[in-house]
């Protein structure tokens, strides 16, 4: 598949995308949308991939959300089963996928990182979600994450006003897991993405669905259901649920499979 909107690079089992549209800060119209779908896609079903890495092309944005110049001038919208950049509607996925945030998240960019497991954010990074500025709302997950993420009277303060929030208050907000230095933020994920491609990728894929099953239920309900989750059960029945334990008795780094 040729990419005119994205890039990919792999790194072992690390896949890196890149939103590619960098004259318009990487703002997505329903072209990209649906390459990306087909890209997150391809992530999801390659047994050789484990993590994944989403960030914006050059040094000033992420994603500034929907081209809106494109909506302004007739373009179509809509995206396909992914969701906005193949992401937002995603539920499927059992890999962990990080956002590596290196300038402007506005709208539908800012809902593309808040459907990532992790937010690593440049000093640059600003946040918002300013869609009542223009006649909008952020229908693309971004009203139901992110009072899910950092509570209500918080995320109503943000939506309510549309106001941006840099990478520092959206660290202290809770939304963001590490800020560093402009231009470090791919840097970063990739850090964090090795990290956890040490660990069993069954045992990882196994613990992201347990938490996003078990938060819709209660308590109770999760722990009585866990083990019936289906990367649960394909973790206790995979190579890496024997490995991870032979290799701890005869102390030696283990040999993941991944299946």
């Amino acid at each position: 598949m040729e990419l005119k909107f994205s890039k990919v690079t792999r790194k072992g089992p690390i896949t890196i995308v890149t939103l590619s549209r960098p004259e318009v800060y990487n703002a997505l119209h329903i072209d990209a949308h649906f390459e990306l779908n087909k890209v997150f896609d391809d992530f999801s079903a390659d047994p050789e991939q484990w993590v994944a890495i989403v960030t914006g092309a050059g040094d000033k944005a992420f994603c500034a959300g929907n081209d809106l110049k494109w909506q302004a001038a007739g373009g179509k919208r809509g995206w396909d089963k992914g969701g906005f950049a193949g992401l937002t509607t995603r539920f499927d996925c059992d890999k962990p996928i990080i956002a590596a945030v290196n300038g402007v998240a506005m709208g539908g960019g800012f809902e593309i990182a808040l459907a990532c497991d992790l937010i690593i954010a440049s000093e640059n990074a600003t946040f918002a979600l300013p869609e009542p500025r223009v006649g909008l709302a952020a229908l693309a997950g971004g009203l139901h994450r992110l009072p899910r993420q950092i509570g209500l009277k918080r995320a109503m303060g943000m939506i309510l006003t549309a106001r941006h929030v840099s990478a520092r208050e959206g660290h202290e907000l809770g939304f963001v897991n590490e800020v560093v230095p402009q231009g470090e933020a791919l840097a970063a994920a990739e850090r964090w993405a090795e990290t956890i491609a040490k660990n069993s990728p069954m045992s990882i894929r196994a613990s992201k669905q347990a938490i996003q099953k078990g938060l819709e239920v209660s308590l109770e309900q999760a722990l009585a259901e866990q083990r019936d989750y289906p990367a649960v059960k394909a973790m206790v029945a995979s190579q890496d649920y024997i490995e991870g334990p032979k290799a701890f008795s005869e102390k030696r780094a283990p040999k993941w499979l991944g299946r």
